[in-house]
């Protein structure tokens, strides 16, 4: 620690340089760090998953709606417990970047069917006995300060009878998934209500969702569902949550390799960078290194010298933008594109890579300083 002024000082000998060269190791970490995580989130998107959950989606799109007519004869097939509509009105709040989704279903079904998704019962029974009620996340409470009792006012592409698009919920509950936050980032709304309101598609649903008493039996009981409207003009495709899950993830092609590809693109770019302020600096200190060889020390210490400088500079950097990413990625939260936390595999992989960036960086011109003859340096050859 006694040539750590040593060390501190030769990296601020170009303040401008230094100062920008921080900032570019900042931004890439930032960088790596909230691509990284949501890399993670998606990877293990669907490991909590609960194989008594299916999803009966049409089969030729997702978005294609399916006749309402479908719950009672979803309901009649032995092993199912419960069965409920999704139905949903995509809007804005205030904004058009306040992207909300108003998830309508059969309130007190959907949530006996997700009992981790955690309501106090006197606000489940209020949304009973209030027709345009809703129950919202509590992210999304928090990210725009709505309490219970507000009315909130969505714009929306979903025409109502009235010819209006614009949609008006109270608030008379909120909810919570402890371990998943990002996912509860919409509002729950009454289905019938919705559907005797709107104009269009009305007796239609996006999807069920259906809970069934075995696990071991949803491959069956899958087939069994499909099987009640085949040949019919709205044919079903029913998967466990898993399976539907992972369908969804497909639909945004290759996440993992695309963040890999721009980390790795940003990461080799780095190299280069580091490495030429590494190799710059050594260059304008050749005479002061070889004063340092001139009063004892060995070409070793030079060498360890030249290296701790790089350590300190990429260490310091990184250890800046993953935290910076680490403030960043719970506000993702809200949106349903991260974790409550950036993972902590997240921040060991960034700190290791800088390690590597800093010894890969810091070797040519710390091997440069190794070899300075102090007659020549001194001379300025």
């Amino acid at each position: 620690m006694k040539f750590f002024p040593l060390v501190w000082t030769s990296l601020w000998r170009k303040k401008a340089r230094t100062i920008f060269t921080l900032l570019s190791i900042i931004v890439a970490f930032l960088l790596f760090g909230l691509l990284q995580g949501v890399n993670a989130w998606l990877s293990a998107f669907g490991a909590d998953s609960h194989a008594n959950r299916l999803y009966v989606v049409s089969r030729v799109s997702e978005i294609s709606p399916l006749p309402g007519a479908y719950l009672k004869q979803i309901e009649r097939v032995p092993g199912i417990r419960q069965v409920t509509y999704i139905g949903g009105i995509p809007g804005y709040y205030q904004e058009k970047s306040n992207n909300i989704l108003a998830m309508a279903s059969d309130v007190k079904t959907l949530f006996a069917i997700y009992p981790e998704w955690q309501v106090r019962p006197e606000q489940l029974e209020a949304i009973s006995h209030t027709r345009d009620g809703a129950i919202v996340g509590v992210p999304l409470m928090r990210a725009f300060g709505w309490k219970v009792g507000d009315r909130i006012p969505l714009r929306t592409s979903v025409m109502k009878q009235n010819g209006s698009a614009d949609w008006n919920f109270e608030i008379v509950g909120t909810y919570d998934i402890p371990g998943s936050p990002s996912l509860a980032n919409r509002l729950i709304v009454n289905y019938t209500y919705f559907d005797e309101a709107r104009r269009l598609e009305r007796g239609t649903a996006w999807a069920f969702v259906v809970a069934v008493d075995d696990p071991s039996r949803s491959a069956q009981i899958c087939a069994a569902v499909d099987a009640l409207f085949v040949n019919s003009p709205s044919e079903t495709t029913t998967q466990d949550e898993k399976a539907y899950f992972l369908g969804q993830l497909r639909q945004l092609g290759d996440v993992g390799l695309m963040t890999n590809a721009i980390v790795a693109a940003v990461l080799f770019t780095l190299l280069f960078l580091t490495g030429n302020t590494m190799m710059q600096s050594v260059r304008e200190r050749t005479p002061e290194l070889a004063i340092l060889k001139t009063v004892g020390f060995s070409d070793r210490s030079v060498t360890v010298l030249v290296l701790i400088e790089s350590l300190l500079l990429c260490g310091l950097a990184a250890s800046a933008g993953l935290a910076g990413a680490a403030a960043v990625f719970p506000f993702a939260a809200a949106l349903g594109v991260a974790g409550s936390a950036l993972p902590l595999k997240v921040v060991v992989e960034g700190l290791t890579i800088a390690v590597v960036l800093a010894i890969a960086s810091g070797l040519p011109p710390a091997w440069r300083a190794q070899r300075l003859v102090i007659v020549d340096a001194l001379a300025g050859r």
